[in-house]
């Protein structure tokens, strides 16, 4: 089984590793290349969203992550 690791990039993306399948609210695929990582925009100021371009930099996007536990689900 493939697994798929999601990396939360302090100060820039969600950098994704593995078996990536992308959809828009359709359900319709985004075509990824082959890649096996992907990087995807945070700071909102990417010109290729879903995808980061980089315009973080320039934005000045600051956020600093570590991971935690989330509470568990309501019921």
């Amino acid at each position: 089984m493939s697994s798929t690791k999601i990396i939360v990039r302090n100060d820039g993306p969600l950098r994704v590793e593995g078996e990536i399948e992308l959809v828009d609210m359709e359900g319709r695929p985004f075509g990824l290349g082959g890649r096996a990582a992907i990087a995807l925009c945070r700071c909102g100021h990417s010109a290729n969203k879903p995808f980061c371009d980089g315009s973080h930099k320039a934005a000045g996007f600051q956020d600093q992550q570590q991971a935690r536990e989330l509470p568990p689900p309501k019921a």
